[in-house]
């Protein structure tokens, strides 16, 4: 078991003649609760809420979504988007000479399938400069991609003429076979047979004989209807094969440029818009997508109509203009020294148009100063997070510097709150350390930690902790040595027990009566080491036996006197002569008078021996002042 490092007050047969004079019992405090070397554990508690509520929301600068043209383009994952995001802002520009050829044939492409175009658009030749701007590393060889769905397209559509010119040939021959057989049943007779007369025909007249084998009942005519309808169901046939073989080519072609869309590729889908308009041009232009797929949503939810090539195409070129437009209010800003709208501005038109011409060529110098406002804005938000509001301060104060726009109130009044909050509470911790109440300061540093774990202060807690020990044991001390008396050593401890005994008013008390009489003590002991050096040995005897009355008990008063008495002894002898005869009883006046006028003889300026002499001399002759003027008789030598 732990001692325990309390000693009680001893100020019971203490005198009020003492160096130290304790107060009357009726107002002595009650003693303080038993200081220990260590707080007992303290109860299992959930963690403490913030002293402020909940934690402040704190601004993100991804999105979720960018709205071009009332559609809500999704951005997926927002740390990928982040990560990418910083990735760019780390990149040089794509403005080198293989970027800037790539980007023109791009807008060649574009011009030469423009329906504006002199002449009207020409598919074979924006088709044969693909292959070309497919081999830039940045076009991720989308542009072969394309070159292919159309070749592939293409392809069916030779497919669909060919099923087309087959069914023409199919039609003209059900035709010919059709024609060929009405003739044949019109016209077909056996005439070999020749006539016949029918007994049962009025008047006996000849009719021609039927031919089983030729006409409409021939098997010939038989077959010529088969062909007919076998021609019937293989035109259907091919018929369906074509609607499902375009529709199937279609289907194919618009999947790429919906993948084009979400990936943000927007050139790519205009370059293949406008193929696809050349390609087939039948007017169907309606998306064939799932209803229930997200594609489908992001027009039926958002615009409320269902997507088509034209929509792409439209969404398209929305996009680009929004992000050149994001760019134009990013260059603004950031000439204005607005970092912080700048830097939002420039994370939407990447998450908007990563690929475009105006992200992808802002210069290394502008980027890097939104990097370096990003890096340190996160990096707040992560020390806000982490509650280490030292490090909270110094990066709101970079951000303060670097943007004129950083939205500071919120950050200033959580570093404000949370840091005053956790400060009261180490004072609070320090008062009840103090106090001897360690389970209470040890619920409130609990709490200072939980608000702000990087307090410094937190620091200075734990080294008064440290040496909470040494502080209560020079607080024992100072009670035992009042308790027995040692003034001397109290005062030559004074640095040393002044700081620990503060707040406590009985202790604080006792210390100055002490110091103050100690330091009465000492001026006296110095005027006499002054007498005695200049010969003056019974001034410098008076000078400590007035105090040797008041202070009985000091020691080095007491050694100082007996050293002295040698030296004086004819004139002490006088005075305790006289002390004796003056406190007989009866008391012996005349007697008393002589020795007091003796010792007056031997030290005329004695203090003592005159104020015997008065006090005598009044009472032999109350009233009468001219005692004061009592000859001394001259010493004898």
């Amino acid at each position: 078991m732990k001692p325990r490092f309390l000693l009680p007050f001893c100020l019971a047969g203490l005198s009020h003649g003492q160096v130290y004079t304790p107060p009357p019992a009726g107002e002595r405090p009650a003693p303080a609760a038993t200081p220990t070397d260590s707080a007992p554990p303290a109860e299992k508690k959930q963690p403490a809420a913030g002293p402020l509520g909940q934690e402040i929301p704190l601004l993100d600068p991804s999105a979720e979504t960018i709205t071009v043209g009332g559609v809500a383009i999704p951005l997926g994952d927002n740390r990928l988007l982040k990560a990418r995001f910083e990735k760019y802002l780390s990149q040089p520009p794509e403005s080198d000479e293989a970027a800037a050829k790539y980007r023109q044939t791009i807008a060649e492409i574009l011009a030469t399938i423009s329906p504006f175009r002199t002449g009207g658009p020409d598919l074979y030749a924006a088709f044969k400069q693909l292959p070309g701007a497919s081999s830039y590393p940045g076009d991720a060889n989308l542009c072969g991609s394309l070159a292919e769905s159309i070749y592939m397209a293409m392809l069916a559509k030779q497919d669909v003429n060919g099923l087309t010119k087959l069914n023409k040939s199919m039609e003209d021959e059900k035709k010919e076979i059709i024609a060929e057989g009405d003739w044949k049943a019109r016209h077909e007779r056996d005439n070999e047979m020749g006539a016949t007369k029918d007994p049962k025909a009025k008047g006996g007249a000849a009719q021609p004989a039927k031919n089983p084998g030729a006409g409409v009942n021939s098997l010939k005519y038989v077959d010529t209807l088969r062909r007919i309808t076998e021609i019937e169901a293989l035109k259907k046939a091919n018929i369906v094969r074509t609607e499902a073989g375009t529709i199937r080519t279609k289907a194919q072609y618009q999947v790429s440029m919906i993948q084009w869309f979400v990936q943000r590729r927007y050139e790519h889908v205009l370059m293949a818009a406008r193929f696809y308009n050349q390609i087939w041009k039948d007017g169907d232009t309606t998306l064939r997508v799932d209803k229930s797929s997200d594609v489908s949503k992001l027009f039926s939810e958002s615009v409320g109509v269902s997507p088509t090539v034209a929509s792409l195409d439209s969404l398209s070129n929305e996009a680009i203009r929004e992000t050149s437009k994001y760019i134009e209010a990013f260059e603004l800003m950031l000439s204005r020294d607005e970092l912080h709208n700048a830097s939002q501005r420039l994370m939407e038109a990447y998450a908007l148009g990563e690929y475009l011409s105006p992200v992808a060529t802002l210069s290394l110098e502008k980027k890097r100063r939104i990097a370096e406002y990003v890096r340190d804005l996160h990096e707040l938000y992560g020390t806000l997070q982490a509650r280490d509001y030292t490090k909270t301060m110094e990066l709101a104060a970079r951000l303060k510097s670097a943007a004129k726009d950083f939205p500071s109130s919120k950050v200033d009044s959580a570093i404000a709150g949370y840091t005053l909050a956790s400060d009261l509470a180490i004072e609070e911790a320090k008062a009840h350390l103090l106090a001897k109440e360690s389970d209470k300061a040890a619920e409130k540093i609990k709490a200072a930690a939980e608000i702000w774990p990087t307090n410094p202060k937190l620091k200075e807690f734990r080294t008064l902790v440290s040496n909470s020990s040494s502080l209560v044991t020079a607080r024992n001390d100072f009670d035992r040595l009042l308790g027995e008396g040692n003034f001397r050593e109290i005062a030559r401890r004074q640095y040393e027990i002044a700081p620990v005994i503060q707040g406590d008013a009985t202790r604080e008390d006792a210390f100055k009566q002490i110091m103050t009489n100690l330091r009465k003590i000492e001026i006296a002991l110095e005027k006499a080491s002054e007498f005695s050096k200049s010969g003056q040995n019974y001034a410098a005897w008076e000078q400590l036996a007035e105090l040797r009355e008041q202070f009985p008990d000091d020691p080095k008063l007491g050694r100082e006197l007996e050293l002295l008495a040698p030296k004086v002894a004819d004139f002490t002898l006088a005075l305790d002569k006289a002390g004796q005869f003056e406190k007989r009883n009866p008391k012996q006046v005349g007697s008393a008078l002589s020795w007091y006028l003796k010792a007056r003889s031997i030290y005329p300026q004695s203090n003592l021996a005159d104020a015997g002499t008065k006090r005598l001399a009044n009472e032999i002759l109350p009233g009468d002042d001219s005692t004061s003027s009592i000859s001394t008789p001259e010493k004898e030598y």
